[in-house]
């Protein structure tokens, strides 16, 4: 269908993890064919039957999709290219292995594909002991199976062939003297294209001079296998910008580009809407510079047509939503006039497991959407902190889905832009922090008697508050993406935003934290001794003039602000999965304030009630759970206490005590004494309470640590939350905040009490790097001692 030298550009299905649903790959035809793209390859690295079990032929069920998702690209106007990988454990010597091979690929192309493609990248370069006395290579046993199946099929007009060096890094010891690629130049009949991925695996950039050295060694113009937006290397990545880096120019060196791009079906409409202006732009040679593409320009394009897109009701898998009865009489067929097999997938990347579909040609179930009837379940169990108003608020809040608004799409795309490339949203916010942590002792305590310019310390705040905005712009976007009426977008694009969220609610707790602690004449200079150690410390973003695949900085943007903090080379307080839910509340976490003591006292006794039942009941005194828990802290060193709060109130506090020696002197003289005044060992009127005698009794023990734990464990902490919390990881950024302060001010270590019957804490702090400590002779008052190194 597709002529030999007709340039191949469109989409390869070659990334790592779960394949594209059916449904799914009919909406991609229908872009390609609206966007000029004319080739489809389908090789999805986690396809068992492509890959892992290459041997096997298809099930009939599984016939018949295939035969249909090749009618539907050829429908469309499509080269459908069916790909295998039978490289991991092939024997190229063995006449059963290639006859099997032979089978498979008879099989396609019996369902009516006519374009092929061998792939042997990404194994290992040695063979075994009949391979290496038949062939005197690796590259000589690659060629001779090609050509043998390519002959075998006809010599198709397009027939592809992924070396195992696919790109000049991979080449040894350079591409012009590869022996490896000099043999497949030499050896692979003419008609078989290779394909390229360019300098590196994912190049930030293609050029002429290096595609000529690449054309001249292979004896062909290469096919490019663009990894621009394949993101299936780093889970807390996503690449939603436009296709750049590779001017239209290259036609004249290249086959044709096939772009790899995101796991995440909804992430590549930018991507590839930009590639099919890219495209045009090569097909219609001889144009003026004015006319030529330009990235803005395509960009800008693709955003208005993601609007519309985004505005559409899809449910994960993208069918209509039905949300009245004239609505769910509508089928598919609004976007596409012969779709019928509607598949979802809920859950990004995530491996195929099952042993009785192959995963990539499987159907699924729609699930029904649980992130209302998770809100609407957290709104029931907030009536301790609302009225029945607010939860009839909430409800229609939840009910009410709406389409992102134009400034948050470029918000969205600016924080997830390209592999090497930031948008200007993730930019400014990188640089603000930066400086923010550069410049910190502009606020700081005096440092040697010295005060920083009036001019300085306008500048820290004006750009600290331009941080915190744009920190507060995502939490909005956060809570916008989990109203967007299209469903389809929110579970593809949910975990990445849902991570951003959070590393940025620690790193604006952090900031103000910074602060406000500046700005507070009352506390003890000496908690300040050891911070601008600190800010001394090298950070992820200044690594980035270093040439490297993408990969080595781990995260992204996400990655880069966590490197950023005093505690961000501890990947487990922020790599984890997102929840099952997605819940649109806004939180904050900030600095402690004086006014919050009522409310944490209160939420601590409420807390205690739930937890203790009957117990120390008949202490009267409203306060008393307060101080016993938080009072010290609060009252001794507040610059260590950050409150947790949504739209409703105070739902969470976190204490710390950096240093607890000098904490302990301090509470003995002032704290104690105060308290023990307060609630004397034997109240009136309680002589026979038994529970009352032993709560009060708390104040009149002497508390004690030994040198041994308090060496290495410098530091305690206190962590209180309202247990209808509906996503429990702002608790954990909750305790990172915290830890966060503790690590900058110069604690190696911290420790927590926890009663050995609370399983639940026990396990969230394990998460996060806490392991039980054995103090010896001390015994502790509440429970386990759980410590972490800082």
């Amino acid at each position: 269908m597709e002529g030999r030298h007709e340039f191949l550009c469109g989409v390869v299905e070659g990334f790592y993890g779960r394949p594209w649903s059916m449904e799914q790959r009919k909406v991609l035809f229908q872009w390609m064919q609206m966007w000029g793209l004319n080739t489809y390859l389908y090789g999805p690295k986690d396809d068992l039957k492509h890959r892992l079990l290459w041997r096997e032929v298809y099930s009939a069920e599984e016939e018949a999709q295939l035969k249909a998702l090749v009618c539907e690209a050829e429908s469309r106007g499509l080269t459908f290219v069916y790909a295998l990988s039978p490289g991991q454990d092939i024997v190229f010597s063995s006449s059963c292995d290639l006859t099997l091979l032979k089978r498979k690929l008879r099989q396609v192309s019996d369902l009516g594909c006519q374009a092929f493609a061998l792939l042997f990248d990404d194994i290992d370069h040695s063979m075994c002991q009949s391979d290496t006395e038949a062939f005197s290579s690796f590259a000589h046993a690659q060629v001779t199976v090609a050509n043998e199946i390519f002959r075998f099929l006809g010599e198709p007009p397009v027939f592809l062939f992924c070396p195992t060096e696919y790109c000049s890094s991979l080449c040894t010891p350079s591409v012009s003297k590869s022996p490896y690629m000099l043999m497949i130049g030499e050896d692979l009949l003419p008609g078989i294209s290779v394909i390229w991925t360019g300098n590196k695996v994912i190049s930030r950039e293609l050029s002429a001079e290096s595609l000529a050295e690449v054309q001249m060694v292979l004896r062909r113009p290469p096919l490019i296998w663009d990894n621009l937006h394949a993101n299936d290397y780093d889970s807390r990545r996503v690449f939603l910008g436009p296709f750049k880096g590779r001017p239209p120019g290259l036609r004249s060196h290249l086959r044709g580009l096939l772009l790899n791009p995101n796991c995440e079906f909804e992430a590549n409409f930018i991507p590839l809407h930009t590639l099919g202006s890219w495209h045009k732009e090569v097909k219609e040679e001889g144009k003026g510079d004015e006319e030529a593409y330009r990235v803005d320009r395509a960009l800008s394009a693709a955003l208005q047509d993601w609007m519309k897109e985004l505005s559409l009701p899809l449910q994960p898998g993208r069918q209509l939503r039905p949300t009245d009865p004239k609505l769910s009489k509508l089928s598919v067929k609004s976007k596409s006039s012969d779709s019928s097999d509607i598949q979802c997938e809920a859950q990004p990347k995530c491996p195929i497991t099952s042993s009785q579909s192959t995963g990539a040609l499987a159907s699924d179930e729609i699930p029904e959407d649980p992130v209302m009837s998770q809100d609407l379940k957290a709104g029931e169990n907030q009536v301790s902190r609302s009225t029945s108003h607010e939860k009839s608020s909430r409800r229609g809040l939840c009910s009410g889905r709406a389409p992102l608004s134009e400034a948050q799409v470029r918000l969205l795309v600016g924080l997830y832009y390209l592999p090497h490339e930031h948008g200007p949203p993730a930019q400014n916010l990188l640089q603000d922090l930066t400086w923010l942590k550069a410049n910190c002792h502009c606020v700081s305590v005096n440092r040697n008697g010295k005060k920083a310019s009036p001019q300085k310390v306008e500048e820290w705040r004006a750009r600290a508050g331009r941080f915190l905005a744009v920190c507060d712009d995502v939490a909005i976007l956060h809570s916008a993406v989990v109203n967007s009426i299209n469903r389809a977008v929110l579970y593809d694009l949910y975990p990445y935003i849902w991570d951003l969220r959070n590393t940025l609610l620690v790193a604006k707790a952090f900031i103000c934290w910074l602060e406000g602690r500046i700005l507070s004449e009352g506390f003890p200079l000496d908690s300040w001794k050891n911070c601008f150690h600190w800010c001394g410390a090298s950070s992820g973003a200044e690594l980035h003039g270093v040439e490297a695949e993408p990969w080595v900085f781990k995260g992204g943007l996400s990655g880069e602000v966590q490197m950023l903090l005093p505690v961000g080379t501890s990947s487990e307080l922020f790599s984890h999965p997102p929840p099952l839910f997605p819940t649109s509340r806004l939180y904050n976490i900030r600095p402690f304030q004086q006014k919050d003591k009522v409310e944490l006292y209160r939420m601590v006794h409420q807390l205690h009630q739930r937890g203790k039942a009957s117990q120390d009941a008949a202490i009267s005194h409203p306060e008393f759970i307060g101080d016993r828990c938080l009072g010290a802290s609060l009252a001794l060193c507040p610059e260590y206490s950050l409150v947790l709060e949504d739209e409703l109130g105070v739902c969470g506090c976190a204490v710390g005590i950096l240093d607890l020696r000098s904490f302990a002197k301090r509470c003995q003289a002032t704290w104690l004494p105060a308290m023990r005044d307060k609630y004397p060992s034997r109240p009136h009127g309680a002589s026979g309470h038994t529970a009352t005698k032993e709560a009060l009794q708390f104040f009149h023990e002497e508390h004690d640590y030994p040198d041994s734990l308090l060496y290495h464990f410098p530091s305690q902490l206190r962590l209180e939350a309202l247990p209808d919390l509906v996503d429990c990881s702002v608790s954990r950024s909750l305790l990172t905040a915290l830890l966060t302060a503790l690590k900058a001010n110069g604690s190696q270590g911290v420790f927590c009490e926890v009663q050995p019957t609370d399983g639940l804490r026990m396990e969230f702090l394990t998460k996060l790097g806490f392991l039980e400590i054995l103090r010896g002779e001390a015994q502790p008052r509440e429970g386990v001692v759980l410590g972490r190194l800082l």
